[in-house]
């Protein structure tokens, strides 16, 4: 089933593109999405196609941030209503966990997972297209909104350790590091935002309960009825635990608050077993880690959850038909992304 995303991927492209002096019509038309999307936010379309508008767009625009400067137009009002819920939930911690719960109705396309980790906390967020592309822009789209809700909500103590992206650096960092305020490490094991966990629980200036129920008494009635894709569901949990090396059957199931017979059983309803969708998802992040990171092979082995690079060698040549080295050299892309 193709990955679909509401429309309001798009809001503030038209701005950036004309700023850029690119047609935003004429692109739209390449990728095969409609004009009208512009206007009908709503509306859904094709992720993959919007994951290659950006990216066509920054390469004939020779702006490496041309996503981040679709971020910097975001606003809540721009969700509908689960942006109010977003907006005025008591904490950036209880904000991010309403965003896993309306997933449906922001983004499909879109994995969030709170990673604790002592005095410090990771918000992963993976972009699944649907297909081994780039992804570059739409990662950055992601990171740079959650970065401006996390700032919106929380001003000044806003404050993150550092940004990281999966893949390679720009030749110049310097208009990230400005945008996200905080150090950006690329060829990062993961996409995602460190920041001290304390900053999660900080209260939001802005809280309002009542408003909270109110914007809820219009989302959960849409919520319930937007249907769930298992299949995707898993693929998402699976992108962002892989790199954990706790993307076993158990562990997905843990995180879907499912058991792994019920797991398993909702999987074989949809034709598709646990190991199938593990396979697919192995297969589309090594193209996404080989292509545009520099990750030693051992390494992409490791984030695919190989115990060794052996193992993943003769899986890669069985999907492949060749070495991971081999196919590396044959499709130098990450020379072409680093280059602006």
């Amino acid at each position: 089933m193709e990955t679909m995303v509401r429309a309001t991927m798009l809001t503030g492209y038209f701005q950036v593109a004309r700023r850029h002096g690119l047609n935003p019509l004429d692109l739209l038309r390449e990728v095969g999405l409609d004009a009208g999307l512009l206007v009908h936010p709503e509306q859904r379309m094709s992720a993959l196609a919007g994951c290659k508008l950006l990216e066509i767009s920054a390469d004939r625009s020779d702006c490496v941030t041309f996503a981040l400067e679709m971020a910097a137009l975001r606003q809540a009002q721009d969700l509908g209503a689960v942006g109010l819920i977003l907006a005025h939930r008591r904490t950036l911690r209880d904000t991010l966990r309403t965003a896993v719960q309306y997933r449906h109705l922001l983004n499909d396309a879109l994995g969030i997972y709170l990673e604790s980790g002592g005095n410090m906390e990771a918000i992963r967020v993976e972009v699944i297209s649907g297909a081994p592309t780039q992804i570059r822009q739409a990662t950055e789209l992601a990171l740079g909104v959650v970065a401006r809700i996390g700032g919106a909500l929380l001003g000044p103590h806003w404050q993150p350790h550092s940004v990281n992206f999966a893949h390679a650096a720009p030749a110049d960092t310097r208009l990230h590091c400005r945008f996200f305020g905080c150090p950006v490490q690329f060829d990062s094991d993961f996409n995602g935002i460190i920041c001290p966990a304390n900053v999660l629980d900080l209260p939001n200036p802005a809280a309002d309960p009542d408003m909270v129920r109110y914007a809820e008494s219009l989302v959960m009635p849409l919520n319930s009825a937007s249907p769930v894709s298992i299949v995707l569901e898993v693929s998402k949990m699976l992108y962002l635990l892989l790199p954990l090396g706790q993307a076993s059957l158990p562990d997905v199931a843990r995180a879907l608050h499912l058991s792994s017979r019920t797991l398993q059983r909702q999987l074989q309803a949809r034709g598709f077993d646990f190991a199938s969708v593990l396979t697919e998802v192995r297969h589309h992040r090594a193209v996404q880690y080989l292509a545009y990171t520099r990750h030693s092979i051992g390494r992409v082995a490791e984030l695919l959850g190989f115990s060794r690079q052996a193992s993943f060698t003769r899986w890669f040549i069985v999907r492949f038909g060749m070495t991971p080295s081999a196919w590396r050299a044959a499709h130098p892309q990450h020379h072409r992304v680093t280059s602006h």
